[in-house]
């Protein structure tokens, strides 16, 4: 049984989440997988039991081989968008991700090794704010140049 906090809620899911926000040199780290056509942020389910802090530094050494120190929280986006793949493919989602800035230190080298749920490897590319590529979440494009100190509530809806 997973311990991923996803859970199905009469034809929808329910999925809580966390990002990583890893900025060096006006570029965003973003993952890329062979499957999807855009690119999107490191992290994943946070798992029962844990806090976000605590997931997104699971969710960074797992992705990255390294352990990140976190600076602080950016957004809380709420996302409401149909599922595209597999068993979830036509299902509402309804997802909450915490999204965190990471500290990148100096010499900042990683590996990756991470494969998706669905057994596809993932690479990591560092993306440019204005990338015309597809990137997830869509507001990285804007709301990382001018980085605010509080914390952001972002809601989208893919539904309408």
């Amino acid at each position: 049984m997973s311990k991923d906090i996803t859970v199905k809620c009469n034809d929808g899911i329910v999925n809580i989440r966390v990002g990583a926000i890893i900025i060096k040199d006006n570029k965003v780290l973003m993952a890329k997988n062979d499957r999807d056509p855009y690119y999107y942020s490191v992290g994943g389910r946070i798992q029962f039991g844990e806090s976000s802090e605590q997931a997104i530094k699971r969710e960074v050494k797992e992705e990255l081989g390294l352990d990140l120190e976190i600076d602080r929280l950016g957004f809380v986006h709420e996302n409401f968008f149909m599922g595209d793949f597999g068993e979830y493919d036509g299902k509402l989602f309804y997802e909450i991700c915490f999204y965190y800035y990471m500290k990148v230190p100096e010499e900042f080298n990683f590996v990756c090794e991470s494969v998706t749920e669905s057994g596809l490897n993932e690479r990591m590319e560092w993306v440019p704010f204005d990338t015309k590529e597809d990137i997830y979440p869509s507001f990285f494009r804007t709301e990382l140049k001018n980085p605010e100190k509080d914390v952001r509530h972002i809601i989208v809806d893919e539904r309408v």
